[in-house]
């Protein structure tokens, strides 16, 4: 997603448009609690030590930073402001502490995943947690266990669920309403889908006009996962390949599908960014050479010609950023 919604970024500002592109870190939830608890070390640490980490294969990866990147543990007051909005509407009930977005109050519930509510909650995988009603409702804000850091907010103290953090900076960076959301398809049910209903819930209003989920990287045609064991990070492919041909493959398929990862579709990609390369130095040093002299017909019909090419790779970037035609677009010119 980094490398695809950087590209996406880079298009838009491109085709002469301003952007305010907003990433947000989760700097304080149950894993970075557990860690700094093995580490003897407090969870600001863990946050600051994995976002400057993160920092270094996005900027290797050639991935301008966002104008904000806002932190939870930094918006504490906003997130309980748009809890208390959701409260007023009617749509939260509170069990010891703990406050729960009630997704049978919400009739739109399921339309950003085209899910059922009913066979949702008939095939429930999300565990009953305590107090809950029923398996879809989730928790906008969680009361304080021993040992962890909490704020203090009207329903005593505590810290943010999950969803509820995004949609509050979104909000702060990007107004009520926001042009493009984009994330993992993983993302889409149920984090993105308690992203509408809590934002619409609180304010009335569409949460996105558009959202882009990239599909996932496959290794042998099987999900790249931790769990499968079959993953590697940017820092292990980057003592085999530059990482400029990493975004090259990434690009190389539409977003929206999956990408099948080998060595032999690196080893492509590598052949044909050095193309690209030859070309543009060729080209540097005919410039370098030429002479200054009125163009002739001949030179004027070619440079008509090539733009064509270009007018190719707009009209394939317009359409659903279709980077596999927009490439291919640059190949042939």
């Amino acid at each position: 997603p980094f490398i695809i919604f950087d590209i996406l970024r880079r298009y838009l500002e491109y085709r002469g448009n301003k952007v305010t592109f907003v990433q947000n870190f989760t700097d304080v939830d149950d894993k970075i609690i557990k860690r700094a608890k093995e580490e003897g070390v407090s969870e600001k640490e863990i946050a600051d030590k994995y976002i400057e980490e993160y920092f270094k294969d996005t900027e290797a990866l050639g991935i301008k930073r966002a104008d904000y990147h806002p932190r939870v543990t930094e918006h504490i007051p906003e997130i309980i402001q748009l809890i208390r909005r959701i409260e007023e509407n009617g749509l939260t009930y509170t069990v010891e502490g703990n406050v729960y977005f009630d997704t049978s109050k919400f009739s739109d519930y399921g339309k950003l995943s085209k899910q059922n509510l009913e066979e949702l909650e008939a095939g429930a995988r999300v565990d009953l947690e305590e107090g809950k009603r029923n398996p879809m409702d989730f928790v906008l804000w969680k009361r304080q266990k021993e040992g962890e850091p909490a704020w203090e907010s009207p329903w005593g103290l505590g810290r943010p669920g999950w969803h509820i953090e995004c949609s509050a900076m979104s909000m702060k960076y990007l107004g009520e309403t926001i042009d493009i959301h984009s994330g993992g398809q993983d993302l889409i049910f149920p984090h993105h889908e308690n992203e509408v209903a809590q934002s619409e819930g609180a304010t009335g209003k569409p949460f996105s006009r558009y959202w882009m989920h990239n599909g996932f990287i496959n290794i042998n045609n099987e999900k790249m996962s931790k769990s499968l064991g079959n993953f590697f990070t940017v820092r292990d492919i980057s003592k085999l390949y530059d990482l400029e041909v990493v975004r090259l493959f990434m690009i190389s398929a539409h977003y929206r599908s999956p990408i099948n990862f080998s060595n032999e579709l690196l080893d492509s990609m590598e052949n044909s960014l050095e193309r690209l390369y030859i070309a543009k130095t060729n080209l540097l040093h005919l410039i370098g050479k030429a002479e200054d002299k009125a163009e002739s017909e001949d030179e004027e019909a070619l440079k008509q010609r090539l733009l064509k090419y270009r007018e190719k790779f707009i009209e394939a970037m317009d359409d659903d950023l279709n980077t596999a035609d927009g490439v291919a677009a640059i190949f042939d010119l």
